[in-house]
C-alpha cells in the first residue's frame, strides 16, 4: 500500500485499475465479447513499453525518438528462434532482453555523448538502422513480415498458448516492471538520475559519473522495451520491421507525456487513453485522426502533469490523494 499512495494517484484508481485489469477476463466472458482480453492485452504490452521509455524520458530528461526498436527486437527474439521450431519462452524472453540491451548499450554509449535535438535525432537514426536491418534480411519474410506459428513454451510451467494464461502473464508482468520501476526511481542510482536532470554539472562535481549511471538507466530502458517485444510477439504471432517505425517511437513518447512524465503510473494512464481513444473514434468515422489528435493535445495542454496530474490535483482537492 505504500507504494500505491506514494504514487502521486489516488489510490482508489490504482487499486480500481488494477482490480479491473485482474477481472477483466471473466468481464468479457459475462458479455460476451473475447475482443476485450485483445484490446487490453495490447494496452498492458505497450504500457510496460512506455514504462521503461519513463525511466528514461521522465526521470533522466532523455528524449530517445527510437524506443520502438527494442520493441521490435524483442519480437524478433521470438520470431527467429521459433522460425527454426525453437519455441522454448526462457530462451527466447532471454534473448529479446539481452539483445535489447546490448544494442542499448552500443547506441547508448554513443547517442549519450549528444545532448538534446542531437540526442533525439541520434536515436532516431539508430532505430531507423535497426528497422532497415530487418526490412533487408529476406530470409525472415524482409518487410512482409514473419508468422510465429507457436507461442513461447515454458516446460510445461506455463501455457501461454491459451488467451486467459496469456492476459494474465502479461498482467503480471506489468506490475512487475512497475515495482522494478519504482525501486529503481527511489534508490540511490535514481536519485543520480534525476539529479542529473536537474543539473548534471552540479552531479559531477560532487562526484558521480553521470555520463556511467545514464547509459545504465538507457540499457535498462531498452531490455524493459525488448522484454515488451517479445510479449507483443506472443500476442500477434505476426511480426513485421515496420513495428520498430520512428512512427511508434512517436507513439510511446506521446503515450508517456499524455499520462505524465516522470510518474510512476502516468505511462500506464496515457497508454490506456491513447488505446481506448484510437480504438472507439477509428469506428465512428474514417476520419479519426483528426478528433483523435484535437483530444490528445487538448489534454496535454490543460492538464499540467498529464492524466496522472489531473489525478492528482483532484486528490489534492478532496483530500483523498497521495503525493508524487
Amino acid at each position: 500500500m505504500t507504494l500505491l499512495f506514494r504514487t502521486g494517484l489516488p489510490a482508489f484508481v490504482m487499486v480500481a485499475g488494477l482490480g479491473f485489469l485482474a477481472l477483466l477476463p471473466l468481464l468479457a466472458e459475462w458479455v460476451d465479447n473475447i475482443f476485450l482480453i485483445d484490446l487490453f492485452m495490447r494496452l498492458m504490452i505497450l504500457s510496460i513499453a512506455a514504462v521503461g521509455l519513463n525511466l528514461i524520458l521522465g526521470y533522466g530528461g532523455m528524449v530517445s525518438f527510437g524506443h520502438a526498436a527494442y520493441l521490435v527486437i524483442g519480437a524478433y527474439a521470438v520470431g527467429i528462434p521459433a522460425y527454426y521450431d525453437v519455441y522454448d519462452g526462457f530462451l527466447q524472453f532471454a534473448i529479446a532482453i539481452f539483445a535489447s540491451a546490448a544494442v542499448a548499450l552500443v547506441t547508448g554509449a554513443i547517442a549519450l555523448r549528444t545532448k538534446g535535438v542531437y540526442f533525439i535525432m541520434i536515436t532516431m537514426a539508430f532505430a531507423q538502422m535497426v528497422y532497415f536491418t530487418f526490412v533487408s534480411i529476406e530470409e525472415y519474410g524482409a518487410d512482409d513480415g514473419l508468422t510465429i506459428n507457436m507461442r513461447s513454451e515454458f516446460a510445461g510451467l506455463l501455457d501461454i498458448e491459451d488467451n486467459f494464461t496469456l492476459y494474465y502473464f502479461v498482467l503480471v508482468s506489468l506490475i512487475a516492471v512497475l515495482g522494478l520501476v519504482y525501486r529503481i526511481v527511489h534508490s540511490r542510482f535514481g536519485m543520480v538520475i534525476s539529479g542529473a536532470k536537474g543539473n548534471e554539472r552540479r552531479m559531477q562535481a560532487v562526484g558521480f559519473p553521470t555520463y556511467r549511471y545514464r547509459l545504465v538507466c538507457y540499457v535498462i530502458s531498452g531490455a524493459i522495451c525488448g522484454y515488451a517485444g517479445a510479449l507483443l510477439g506472443n500476442f500477434t504471432n505476426f511480426i513485421t520491421p515496420e513495428m520498430g517505425d520512428w512512427v511508434h517511437s512517436g507513439e510511446l513518447i506521446f503515450m508517456v507525456v499524455l499520462g505524465g512524465a516522470g510518474s510512476l503510473f502516468g505511462p500506464v494512464l496515457g497508454t490506456a487513453v491513447f488505446i481506448l481513444l484510437e480504438e472507439y473514434l477509428s469506428r465512428l468515422t474514417q476520419y479519426w485522426h483528426f478528433p483523435f489528435g484535437a483530444m490528445l493535445i487538448l489534454v496535454v495542454i490543460f492538464t499540467r502533469g498529464g492524466i496522472n496530474g489531473m489525478f492528482r490535483w483532484i486528490g489534492m482537492k478532496s483530500g483523498i490523494g497521495g503525493r508524487s
